[in-house]
């Protein structure tokens, strides 16, 4: 698992936000399309693509893509 790849999935899980937004430092909590049925799609694609389980309070602990990352990176 590295960063961009993780970028890349956590991207794709956003329908109206341009790609081009995500990035290690974005707050992803400030985009528009955050809600929290976002925050379930976060959490399932994490662990269907690396079999990591996270819960709310990891989201909420996390203020930026790469915070998550790196909780995502703890798990293993």
């Amino acid at each position: 698992m590295n960063i961009n790849d993780f970028i890349r999935h956590f991207a794709e899980q956003f329908d109206d936000t341009a790609a081009e937004i995500f990035k290690p430092e974005t707050e992803f909590k400030n985009l528009d399309e955050w809600s929290s049925l976002m925050a379930l799609s976060i959490i399932s694609m994490i662990d269907e693509e690396y079999d990591i389980s996270i819960g709310g309070s990891d989201i909420r602990n996390a203020k930026t893509i790469e915070d998550l990352y790196r909780i995502v990176e703890n798990k293993k």
